[in-house]
C-alpha cells in the first residue's frame, strides 16, 4: 500500500468522470477545513493481508492527524502512486474498514466517492508535517 498524506487548511472536490461503472453512482461536491487527506493506493499484494494493512494505515493517519492537530480525515482512493493495483472491491474494503475503525476512536472521517476522478481545490501550508509519503 502506498500512502500520501497531506494536511490541508482547505480541501474541496467535485466528482467529474466515473471510472468504475460497476460501483454506485455518487456524484457530489464537498468542502472541508483543517483536514488531513490520505491519498491511498491499495496494491495487489495487499489483497492477502487486508487487516494488517488497515492497521498500518490507521496508525499512520492517526500519527499525522496528531502532528497537524486535527481530528478530521478524508480517505481518497488514489491509484496513481504505484503500478500495482489491488482489485477495486478490495481497495474499497480497506477504505471502509479504516473509516469505521477511525470513527470508533473519535475521528471525523469522510471518503471521496470511489471510482471517480475529482476536480480538486487545495490549500496546504508549508509545514514539515503537512506532507508525508509512506510505503506500508
Amino acid at each position: 500500500m502506498k500512502l500520501l498524506i497531506i494536511y490541508m487548511d482547505k480541501f474541496s472536490y467535485k466528482t467529474t468522470t466515473k471510472t468504475l461503472e460497476s460501483f454506485a453512482d455518487d456524484r457530489r461536491t464537498e468542502s472541508f477545513d483543517n483536514v488531513l487527506v490520505g491519498f491511498i493506493q491499495a496494491e495487489k499484494e495487499d489483497e492477502e493481508e487486508v487487516n494488517k494493512k488497515v492497521k498500518k494505515l490507521i496508525k499512520s493517519l492517526k500519527w499525522a492527524a496528531g502532528k497537524n492537530k486535527t481530528k478530521r480525515i478524508i480517505l481518497h482512493s488514489f491509484a496513481h502512486l504505484s503500478k500495482s493495483k489491488a482489485d477495486p472491491k478490495i481497495a474499497q474494503e480497506i477504505l471502509n474498514k479504516a473509516k469505521e475503525r477511525l470513527e470508533n476512536v473519535g475521528y471525523e472521517v469522510h471518503q471521496t466517492p470511489f471510482g471517480y476522478f475529482l476536480d480538486l481545490n487545495v490549500s496546504a501550508p508549508g509545514l514539515s508535517t503537512a506532507r508525508i509519503f509512506q510505503d506500508l
